[in-house]
């Protein structure tokens, strides 16, 4: 009786619901199981999931292989057909206690297990209060998306949005202070359609505020990747006021030229983007700011992709998450019949993260002399407010915040 084996692909939603999926298998009983929790946000990445299932099959030639997770839901007929699959099911089963229980017994005459997500209304973020390091928790607040990007297939692998009501929220994360957690993450799908679904329809700087009102003693909050164009005057006025709330923030920004924007069905165009930037960094002139942004989206020209370009230093973007555009069937985007060619697309990827590499060189050299509160991730680095990675010589405490002076830099990080 070997206890199962969970590997996580794709997002920290992902990561926090298989370790919600590890409760619920325990509590049931499942043994000699493999679990693959996949991702569905590119074609490349599917195909990464069909990877990961083939070696572990061979690794685990006698355990039962259960897929659940995005490629699961949109796809779960292509997981079924793998003769290395027991069962595939999908992301509402995957948190449901009755799933765990009947698989932990007999498959029965239901391999796949995927209902349709759109009628989903309820998150599951009650099942665990949160998972991490000793050092950072990261608490779902919200699951799923109300909009329909040209590109993205997540809304047919998350369901439409809906929020997790903030007293539960804050009663998590109170529990998680007591526990010695001294940061939490905000995550979610669509982070900034918190409270939409909600009486009252709060906005997510409704919830921050809450949460920095209720909980004195957490030390820090942070924010995952949010939609500016969404941003309420609440978290505004929290990212002036509240120092507890770091100054740092991901944006889904996804291009910098306004014909590309709209079709890829963005809400926001490129002055848009420059205005919410500038205006945070007003509020909180230590803000740095984060960004998705794909390169190669059919129909770019190069006149739109030097747009994209131009926008890092616009913003003046520090930590660059660059997409390659990989075509995603199910989606309008791959049926658009002006597809840019791919050694283009890897060309204009590249030039992205260089770009991005010299913004992040700028960002550590302002870093050398100044003071920070650094939270430690382990004995020998942690992360400023702003996220920044900080190594050290001696060995510092796990999980505690470190007043420095910051000494030096290298390609990619901050020494004290």
């Amino acid at each position: 009786m070997n206890p199962p084996k969970f590997t996580t692909m794709g997002c920290r939603l992902n990561a926090y619901e298989t370790e919600a999926m590890k409760d619920l298998a325990c509590q049931a009983g499942l043994s000699d199981a493999v679990i693959v929790n996949t991702c569905a946000v590119t074609a490349e990445a599917v195909r990464k999931a069909r990877q990961e299932i083939r070696k572990l099959r061979r690794e685990n030639p006698h355990a039962r292989l259960i897929v659940t997770g995005c490629a699961a839901q949109t796809e779960p007929q292509t997981f079924a057909e793998m003769s290395e699959v027991d069962a595939v099911i999908g992301n509402t089963e995957k948190m449901q206690a009755k799933t765990w229980k009947g698989l932990s017994g007999d498959f029965g005459t239901e391999p796949v297990q995927v209902d349709d997500i759109m009628s989903v209304t309820e998150t599951a973020g009650h099942l665990i209060d949160g998972f991490g390091t000793r050092s950072r928790a990261y608490v779902q607040v919200q699951n799923g998306c109300d909009h329909r990007c040209t590109f993205c297939i997540i809304p047919y692998g998350r369901g439409n949005s809906r929020s997790v009501p903030a007293g539960v929220v804050v009663e998590q994360i109170k529990r998680l202070v007591d526990k010695g957690f001294n940061e939490v993450v905000l995550t979610g799908v669509d982070l900034t359609s918190w409270g939409a679904d909600l009486p009252g329809t709060p906005p997510l700087g409704d919830l921050v505020m809450r949460i920095l009102r209720l909980v004195p003693d957490l030390p820090r909050l942070r924010i995952s990747s949010i939609d500016s164009i969404e941003v309420d005057e609440n978290l505004m006025q929290a990212i002036a006021t509240e120092t507890r709330l770091m100054p740092h923030l991901h944006l889904s920004l996804q291009h910098g030229d306004d014909l590309i924007l709209k079709r890829m069905k963005r809400r926001h165009l490129r002055d848009d983007a420059i205005r919410f930037t500038e205006e945070a960094r007003r509020l909180r002139p230590d803000m740095t700011f984060g960004a998705d942004i794909i390169a190669g989206f059919p129909t770019e020209t190069d006149a739109h992709f030097e747009n994209s370009l131009k926008l890092v230093q616009d913003c003046n973007l520090t930590w660059l998450h660059v997409f390659p555009y990989s075509k995603r069937e199910g989606t309008p985007a791959a049926r658009i019949p002006s597809q840019v060619d791919g050694n283009v697309i890897k060309a204009r990827a590249a030039r992205l993260r260089d770009a991005g590499a010299r913004q992040v060189e700028r960002h550590l050299a302002a870093q050398v002399g100044q003071n920070h509160c650094v939270l430690m991730e382990n004995s020998h680095m942690g992360r400023t407010e702003q996220f920044t990675e900080v190594r050290f010589d001696n060995a510092q405490i796990e999980g505690a915040l470190v007043h420095v002076n910051i000494t030096g830099h290298a390609s990619s990080h901050l020494t004290a």
